[in-house]
């Protein structure tokens, strides 16, 4: 039985040269089904006790969902100052680079899981070995951690892949490009995410000019050695399939949605895709259902794709992320489950809860730091230009180009051009102050 440190009391008197005080520190157990008398003190029920190693948007809006199932959530924080801090009562901060931190905080916790995937491989396994509960596992995680892991491992379960090779030098580089056609795709194995760590090169001669100093710098580097290079696929629209997948093997998906970026952030997503193929949002759906068993996956999985009519599948895998995802943020108000209940359940190996769009189509729109600097200045003029849309805040610092909430909205299919029009205006209120 797992346990978790609780302070009951601190009494403290004062005397002319002194402040004594008498601490009380009891141990409960997690997930105790009635409240716990101890001398006068009457401590509530407590549920499962779940570590979230990082701070971010993600962690926060795990926190209601962690709330309605009455599930302890405590976050390990990069800072005091990061959004998920404000949404939790426990949030130590620390170095989640550091094993002791890691060891530290993992203690009395039913399980831990992520808001991001930059946590050392090597950590996550020692804390296994060690007897922790880390869900998803270090060997599933390590394929969204590892670009060029996970295009081996596509490859390897036979689903649609763009060609792509390990490359060490600009002259690998090149007759990569030469052998398949260029332009070319270039990224680097690790960190990147939307847009960073990507080159897109045209021409050998571009090659030459943009990627000379990645591979300079390879020698230099301790996270990666090698770069990934892949073809640049002709896609129509970008697509991404979310799933999740209990430890016992339990695996629902969610409708394939359409990803609408602009400069290479995700801008909106409108669920599910329209006038998608129903065999290849079957077979993307199916996609996502084979690499989360396959894999190991537990919790929430993203697996973006790229849709390509003209090829065998009508689509190609992009990248994965094993964690709640941007894409998947319209599930907090259209579907029946959102991502961050599944995602609790999932690592908790609860049963699943079902994915269904609650309306016929959904649409979520990010906001980003622009003009505005007072989004609660402007929540009057957002909330009765557009009482339908719900709006979700990161409570980050506004800062121009930074990514600090979303809006989503609900309805018909006939009425979809007119939902995106609510959700862009209200997310243009919050911005920059002003509607459309």
């Amino acid at each position: 039985m797992a346990f978790t440190r609780i302070k009951a009391h601190i009494l403290c008197s004062v005397s002319p040269l002194n402040l004594f005080c008498d601490l009380n520190v009891v141990l409960l157990p997690t997930g105790s089904p009635n409240p716990v008398h101890l001398g006068d003190v009457t401590y509530p029920v407590t549920g499962p006790v779940i570590g979230v190693i990082g701070g971010g948007q993600l962690a926060r809006m795990m926190a209601p969902a962690a709330t309605n199932l009455g599930l302890n959530l405590q976050i390990l924080a990069e800072a005091p100052t990061v959004g998920a801090v404000a949404a939790v009562r426990t949030a130590p901060v620390g170095d989640y680079k550091d094993l002791d931190t890691l060891r530290e905080f993992a203690r009395g916790k039913d399980v831990i899981t992520f808001d991001h995937e930059h946590v050392p491989t090597e950590f996550l396994r020692t804390l296994m070995a060690e007897g922790v509960n880390v869900q998803p596992h270090p060997e599933a995680l390590q394929y969204a951690q590892d670009k060029l892991l996970m295009r081996a491992a596509v490859e390897r379960l036979g689903l649609p892949n763009p060609r792509w090779a390990q490359v060490s030098t600009l002259d690998e580089l090149l007759a990569f490009g030469d052998e398949i056609g260029w332009p070319v795709v270039l990224k680097t194995p690790r960190g990147g995410y939307d847009g960073k760590g990507v080159l897109v090169l045209d021409s050998p001669e571009e090659a030459r000019e943009r990627s000379a100093a990645w591979f300079a710098q390879l020698p230099s580097r301790t996270d990666f050695s090698v770069l990934l290079a892949e073809e640049k696929v002709p896609f129509t629209r970008e697509l991404s399939a979310l799933v999740a997948r209990r430890e016992s093997g339990e695996v629902r998906p969610w409708p394939v949605v359409e990803t609408i970026q602009v400069n290479s952030i995700c801008d909106e997503v409108i669920a599910p895709a329209q006038d998608l193929d129903p065999e290849v949002a079957e077979a993307a759906a199916s996609a996502a259902v084979t690499i989360a068993s396959e894999l190991g996956v537990t919790g929430v999985m993203a697996v973006e794709m790229f849709e390509v009519p003209d090829s065998p599948a009508g689509f190609y895998i992009n990248e994965l992320a094993m964690r709640p995802h941007n894409t998947g943020h319209w599930t907090q108000d259209g579907s029946v489950t959102s991502q961050f209940e599944q995602h609790l359940r999932a690592v908790l190996d609860l049963p699943l809860g079902d994915t269904s769009v609650l309306e016929g189509v959904a649409v979520m729109k990010n906001y980003l730091g622009g003009e505005n600097e007072d989004i609660f200045g402007v929540y009057p003029l957002a909330l009765s230009a557009e009482p339908r849309a719900k709006i979700h805040f990161y409570g980050k610092e506004t800062r121009p180009g930074r990514k600090i909430g979303h809006v989503n909205i609900s309805g018909t299919v006939a009425e979809l051009e007119a939902l995106r029009h609510s959700a862009a205006n209200a997310a243009s209120i919050l911005r920059d102050g002003r509607p459309l």
